[in-house]
């Protein structure tokens, strides 16, 4: 992944092997990727490299992310509860996810077009970090499958490793094996995330 923040709008984040090809979706958006740039820079926002991603951050905490898709480009805020977005411009990244999170755009002229209701919402965000407001938390009592409860009862050690991931990272694995439709294939993805498990990652993390 890259570590310079300019590598990432000439190239691309470093995370397939389309970086730095003209197939690169960072080169494909890139008028659409400087344009929102622009605007998270205007408010003020300091401007670092996380996960391989431009990411804006204000009074010491992370406000938004830019990537960039095949399909489009997306500002992604963090802490998302807390905003009230007046313009509704804002989308849940799927079906799964708490709070509509992020701005879904298609070109630099949709941009401009947005650049108003882009930039209330950065400035909302950046309010919240400068007064140290967080979104309360949510406490959610989470429903293991049936298979991965037996799993977990048989093994000690899965069990603790388990217990000891964030409520996010369980969460992963909830939806996952959620989506298999036959106890054989909860049972076979459950011995396949044993090493992920025991190693603190998510469902999705390698």
């Amino acid at each position: 992944m890259i570590t310079e923040v300019e590598d990432f709008f000439d190239k691309g984040c470093g995370r397939c092997k389309r970086f730095a090809t003209p197939d690169c979706s960072a080169r494909i958006w890139a008028d659409g990727l400087k344009e929102l740039r622009r605007i998270c820079r205007s408010v003020g926002l300091v401007e670092t490299v996380k996960w391989g991603h431009p990411c804006y951050m204000a009074a010491g905490r992370n406000i938004a992310l830019i990537g960039a898709f095949r399909g489009d480009f997306r500002l992604t805020f963090f802490n998302a509860a807390l905003m009230k977005d007046p313009e509704g411009i804002l989308e849940r990244q799927g079906e799964n996810t708490a709070h509509p999170n992020m701005i879904r755009l298609t070109g630099a002229k949709q941009v401009l077009q947005c650049e108003a209701a882009i930039e209330s919402c950065l400035k909302e965000a950046i309010g919240y970090a400068e007064a140290g407001i967080l979104p309360e938390r949510e406490d959610k009592t989470l429903e293991l499958p049936a298979e991965l409860v037996d799993a977990l009862d048989g093994d000690p050690e899965l069990a603790g490793a388990f217990c000891n991931l964030t409520p996010g990272r369980q969460r992963s694995y909830v939806i996952n094996l959620a989506s298999a439709k036959k106890p054989e294939t909860r049972i076979a993805r459950i011995s396949k995330f044993r090493d992920r498990i025991l190693a603190g990652k998510g469902a999705t993390e390698y």
